[in-house]
């Protein structure tokens, strides 16, 4: 899971994560900072003014509630979403 953030309101408490580049199905060019002890994905640079933050990072997640699902196309069938949220079969175009 996922926040996305304004750049401008995300800051870095504590340690200095690697970044790794990879390019995906998309072929843009993607940049995560990992934790450089476990590689866990922290965060990715920003694209468009935002900052993707992997939720599994933040000290409290008790504020979080998923409104946007990609690759849906794959989920489980006991997954189930907001009526209101939204959905992607794949990747979303923009």
């Amino acid at each position: 899971m996922g926040v996305a953030l304004p750049e401008g309101a995300f800051r870095l408490t504590a340690g200095e994560p690697r970044a790794i580049q990879r390019v995906p199905e998309s072929g843009r060019l993607n940049t995560r900072f990992v934790c450089p002890d476990c590689a866990s994905w922290v965060y990715s640079l920003p694209r468009g003014g935002v900052v993707r933050v992997r939720a599994g990072t933040l000290d409290d997640t008790s504020w979080l509630r998923p409104t946007r699902h990609i690759w849906t196309r794959s989920k489980q069938p006991w997954v189930t979403f907001g009526e209101d949220d939204e959905i992607f079969e794949g990747q979303p175009s923009e």
